[in-house]
């Protein structure tokens, strides 16, 4: 019942929050107007100094900044509702000579009946407050807050990272920003509020002075008291009221220094201060045994020293069982996960993970280019790279891993490198403030410009200032900027490295995909058939020829029909590519029609009877110089009709295609290989000429 009660009261708070809150804002200016009876001003300062002791423990009992991040606004409610207070009980001392039973009993029994003693405790709050605490709570949180900014542009890069290597998900990247958002904001905020907690003691020294001078003059003047005794009346007044705003006031400024000293933590203050302050036993028996000796000496009080010395000794003594318990603990613990103790100069588990994970993909950029990353600093290479994953996922049939884009000192400032698994694949050198123009066909007019080779396709460029862009692109020049150089880039070795990128996970995770909708074919195939190696095999060598693997019907129902006939993953792989011939045959033909070179008949006879079977698979067994001579033969037939504008493909039997492949591709050249079963019945093979040792 209670429990229920105490939910039905938390949730009638939190409802009206709004409308109390817009209540209180009402009162403290009606107090600056309107005149206030005693007892309502005893409730009101009664709930001044409620209000700074619960701002005070919540400061102690708050982790983090972010927590209590309503106190920059709390401080300026609070400091203006003391300010009201000011101005209602100045109007009741210097009107009625009376302002309270709370404000008489500060002034008479708080300071003894002494005015000039309570003035003087008045002024030392006055500067505690001033000097001390206010000063230095203003200069941390301008300090906190122009640290905060500075490091926002390396924490969002941070995250954003984080977010492309596939650490933290979109929902947590936001969450990080949003905190990082808010801290700038809080901090930001405290810099400007603690003015107020300044503001605050200065109007109240100043509204002391006009008290005591005001109430001379009125006591004296109006009232016909002796001086004497309107000193006496009007003095007490002033200084209960001084001590009845100051003291409240001295613990929000206290808080205030705590919030914005308060480091994140997983506990309050007051364990953080247990924890650390007395969790060393050794340092305390020395502060007892320097005690014991200062109590011995004769010039000073020894009951005061020895008291203490026996009570730090106690404690010492009290803390070192738990001390040593807790060091077995934590190294039972390590002991358990593996990790090496604190003493030991090694790094622990976590770092040695760090040290020995290799990324996916990496791109590095030099520190000039940052700003084309970050998108605080107007970049969109970061959404260009999500883009670019999901162009090749659409076009290749896989999701490739996440990119992690970090920037690397080493790296020359203006250039970028492309790494996978660790391995620079490619790097290019950013000029700044140019654009890159490429010749796409014929040219008007040429353009001057830095000669340089355009890196994703080898294609001949020139780096042009930005002001000549749109006059290049008149003379027939293709102008990219430099995030798109990136971009290109990156996708184009990421096509060519694909197979590499295709792990087991990656294809546990499509056929888990692909069995929710097609479980019979799934099923029939695996485990009985074929493991999840062997299909990555037969997809890896489907990308290695950038052929997609999207058509995952297709490629599982094959390997599904042949698997139980053959182990073989590359005649596995030219059964699949059969099955694929449609799709095979349009990434090759031009107008309906394909071109296509062929070996001599007597040197395809003379390939496949140099074919070995052995149980790491098959190869071709020729001699190394009669192999060169293929290379460069077809190689150079190759070239000489792409100069013609053909893009000829060499056609050869299913069960040499792969190896022949494999052989030309060693090559300088990339030379398309097809067997006459992946040509679609429907297009036309026209022949360009055949591939022969002999002289041309």
């Amino acid at each position: 019942m209670a429990t229920q009660l105490g939910a039905m009261n938390e949730h009638w708070i939190q409802r009206y929050s709004d409308i109390l809150f817009a209540f209180l804002l009402v009162v403290v200016v009606i107090m600056f107007i309107i005149p206030l009876p005693t007892y309502m001003l005893d409730v009101f300062i009664a709930f001044n100094i409620s209000l700074a002791l619960t701002v005070l423990l919540v400061s102690i009992y708050t982790s983090e900044a972010l927590e209590f991040s309503v106190f920059p606004s709390l401080l300026l409610f609070t400091t203006l509702f003391r300010l009201a207070l000011n101005v209602s009980t100045t109007r009741l001392i210097l009107g009625q000579a009376d302002a309270g039973r709370i404000i008489f009993a500060f002034g008479d029994f708080v300071v003894g009946g002494n005015y000039v003693v309570g003035f003087i405790i008045f002024l030392i709050l006055v500067v505690i407050q001033f000097i001390v605490i206010t000063k230095g709570a203003e200069r941390v949180a301008e300090v906190a807050a122009r640290f905060t900014l500075d490091a926002m542009p390396g924490k969002q890069m941070s995250i954003d990272a984080d977010l492309n290597a596939g650490l933290i998900d979109e929902k947590e990247a936001r969450l990080e920003r949003k905190k990082i958002r808010q801290e700038a904001d809080f901090y930001g905020a405290m810099d400007g509020a603690s003015k107020f907690v300044k503001g605050d003691a200065i109007a109240g020294i100043v509204i002391t002075l006009i008290n005591i001078v005001a109430g001379l003059i009125i006591g004296v003047g109006q009232r016909g008291m002796a001086i004497e005794d309107a000193l006496q009346t009007y003095s007490l007044l002033t200084v209960g009221d001084g001590l009845v705003s100051q003291i409240p006031a001295l613990l929000v400024a206290t808080a205030t220094g705590m919030v914005v000293t308060r480091s994140a933590s997983d506990a309050n203050l007051g364990r953080d201060l247990a924890g650390q302050l007395i969790s060393h036993p050794k340092v305390l028996t020395i502060v007892a045994i320097i005690l014991f000796f200062l109590g011995l000496n004769r010039g000073l009080p020894t009951i005061p020293f020895i008291f203490l010395a026996a009570i730090v000794g106690t404690l010492s003594f009290v803390i070192k069982p738990e001390e040593k318990a807790r060091k077995k603990e934590e190294t039972e613990e390590r002991e358990e996960d593996g990790t090496p103790s604190p003493e030991a100069p090694s790094l622990k588990q976590e770092d040695y993970k760090e040290l020995i994970r290799v990324d996916p993909i990496e791109m590095e950029v030099g520190y000039n280019l940052i700003p084309l990353v970050l998108p605080e600093q107007g970049g969109d290479f970061l959404e260009r790279v999500t883009l670019i994953r999901r162009q090749v996922a659409m076009e290749m049939g896989m999701v490739i891993p996440p990119v992690r884009v970090l920037d690397n000192m080493q790296v020359d400032p203006n250039t970028y490198c492309i790494k996978l698994k660790g391995m620079e694949m490619a790097r290019f050198r950013i000029m700044p403030n140019h654009y890159l123009a490429m010749a796409a066909g014929e040219i008007e007019e040429e353009i001057p410009g830095i000669e340089v080779t355009e890196p994703a396709f080898g294609m001949p460029a020139r780096w042009i200032p930005e002001e000549k862009q749109e006059e290049a692109e008149i003379a027939g020049y293709t102008v990219v900027d430099p995030p798109s150089i990136m971009a290109t880039h990156l996708t184009e070795v990421l096509k060519k490295h694909s197979s590499e990128l295709l792990g087991r996970r990656e294809v546990k995770d499509i056929i888990e995909t692909f069995k929710e909708d097609y479980s019979a074919v799934v099923n029939e195939l695996i485990p009985d058939h074929m493991t999840i190696g062997e299909i990555q095999k037969v997809l890896q060598f489907l990308l290695e020829e950038n052929i997609s693997i999207r058509d995952q019907v297709t490629i599982l129902e094959t390997l599904a029909d042949w698997a139980p006939s053959t182990k073989d993953p590359v005649l596995l792989t030219e059964y699949v590519r059969q099955a694929l011939a449609r799709q095979i045959t349009q990434q090759y033909q031009k107008d309906d029609v394909i071109h296509a070179l062929t070996l001599a008949p007597g040197l395809e006879a003379e390939l496949n009877e140099s074919l070995q079977q052995t149980e790491q698979g098959s190869y071709i067994n020729i001699d190394p110089v009669k192999a060169g001579q293929i290379i460069e033969k077809t190689v150079d037939k190759f070239n000489r009709l792409r100069q013609e504008g053909y893009q000829p493909v060499l056609l050869t039997s299913i069960l040499l295609r792969f190896h022949l492949r494999r052989l030309l591709n060693r090559g300088k050249g990339q030379v398309p290989v097809l067997s006459y079963n992946e040509i679609d019945g429907q297009v036309e093979v026209r022949s360009l000429g055949v591939v022969s040792l002999d002289a041309d």
